[in-house]
C-alpha cells in the first residue's frame, strides 16, 4: 500500500514486514504482519496522537495519521491512484432564472463513494492535499469540456492543505492554463466547516486567487462568518448562505431575520449573496422576494457530470 505524508506528492511505501520507529521515546518496534502494525499504531495513537512515527524509515507522520490510514486502506489507495472527476450543480441568477454558473462537486472515477466519508477518510490519513488538489484539478477540467466561457465555476477549496499560497497555488494555476480556462469565471469557495482560525493566513490566500483574477467565496456562512468585522476583513466577492437557515425559512421569523442581516452586510459590502441547498419552490419564493442574488439547491437542479439546464424557469 503506498502512502503520503500531508504535502501533496509525498509517497512512502508500506511492507507487510518492515520496523517502525517512534525518536520521542527512543524505541524501534518490529512488525511481522499488517495485524501487528495495526496494534503497534493504535497503541501510540491511544497514547499521543500527535506522536511522529517513522515506517521503514521513510516519511514521518503522526501515529494518529498512520493507524487511520491502516483502517482507510483502500480510500487511501483511491486517493493517490484515482482520477476524479467533477459534477455540476447549477446555479441561478434568482430574478431572471438564467443560469449564472455551476458548482463543482467531486466523484470518484470508479465507484460510488460517499464524498463526506472521502473528505473526512482524507483528513484523518494526512490526504486533505492530496485530495484536495486533485478536486481543484477536476473542477478546472470540468470547467473547459462543459461550462461555456462567461458562466462560473464555483471551486470548493481547503485553507488548511494551503500552507504556502504563494508555492502551493502554483499548481492549481498551471492548471488554469494548461486548461485554457479564464480566470475570472472561477470562484474558490473557503469551506467554513474547517472551522477556520488562522484569518491572516485565510486572508492571504485569498488575495493571492484575486491577485491572480479569480473570484472568492466564503461557504456555509452562518455563524463564524456572519461577523460583519470579518466579512469585512476577508473581503469576499460572494457569500453562499447554509442551507440550515434556508430550510423553511418561508416559515421562520428568526431565519428570516437571519438572512435580512446576511443580506443588508453584504450589500454594505458590494458581496453578491447566494442561497444554497433550496428544495422547496416557497424557500425559492421568499429568497427571491428579500433581494438574494444567486439560487442554488435540488428545487433547481442536482448535481450532473454534464450540464443540461440552460436555464429556470419559475413556474
Amino acid at each position: 500500500m503506498k502512502t503520503t505524508c500531508i504535502h501533496c506528492g509525498v509517497t512512502m511505501q508500506y511492507e507487510s514486514k518492515g520496523q517502525l520507529n517512534v525518536p520521542s521515546i527512543g524505541q524501534t518496534f518490529v512488525y511481522r504482519s499488517k495485524e501487528e502494525l495495526e496494534g503497534v499504531a493504535k497503541s501510540l495513537a491511544d497514547h499521543s496522537n500527535e506522536i511522529l512515527v517513522h515506517l521503514n524509515g521513510n516519511h514521518q507522520m503522526t501515529a494518529s495519521e498512520l493507524d487511520y490510514r491502516l483502517k482507510y486502506e483502500e480510500i487511501v489507495t483511491l486517493i493517490q491512484s484515482e482520477t476524479f472527476i467533477s459534477h455540476l450543480q447549477p446555479i441561478i441568477n434568482i430574478a431572471s432564472g438564467e443560469i449564472y454558473g455551476y458548482e463543482s462537486l467531486l466523484r470518484s472515477n470508479s465507484r460510488a463513494l460517499n464524498p463526506g466519508l472521502l473528505f473526512k477518510a482524507a483528513s484523518l490519513t494526512g490526504f486533505h492535499s492530496m485530495l484536495d488538489q486533485k478536486a481543484r484539478r477536476a473542477a478546472i477540467e470540468a470547467k473547459s469540456k462543459y461550462v461555456p466561457r462567461g458562466v462560473k465555476s464555483f471551486i470548493n477549496f481547503l485553507p488548511s492543505t494551503i500552507y504556502n499560497p504563494e508555492f502551493c497555488l502554483r499548481h492549481t494555476f498551471q492548471i488554469v492554463e494548461d486548461f485554457g480556462v479564464d480566470p475570472n469565471d472561477l470562484v474558490f469557495e473557503v469551506v467554513e466547516t474547517e472551522k477556520i482560525e488562522d484569518i491572516d493566513h485565510l486572508k492571504k490566500v485569498l488575495n493571492v486567487y484575486k491577485r491572480e483574477g479569480m473570484r472568492v467565496a466564503l461557504d456555509d456562512v452562518g455563524s463564524g462568518f456572519a461577523d460583519p468585522e470579518l466579512l469585512t476583513l476577508l473581503n469576499p466577492d460572494y457569500v453562499k448562505i447554509d442551507r440550515s437557515y434556508i430550510d423553511h425559512c418561508d416559515e421562520n421569523p428568526d431565519k428570516q431575520a437571519f438572512l435580512r442581516k446576511i443580506i443588508h452586510l453584504a450589500r454594505d459590502r458590494g458581496i453578491t449573496v447566494l442561497g444554497e441547498g433550496i428544495e422547496r419552490k416557497e424557500e425559492l419564493d421568499y429568497c427571491r422576494s428579500i433581494g438574494i442574488d444567486l439560487a442554488q439547491g435540488y428545487f433547481i437542479g442536482k448535481p450532473m457530470e454534464r450540464p443540461l439546464i440552460p436555464s429556470f424557469t419559475f413556474d
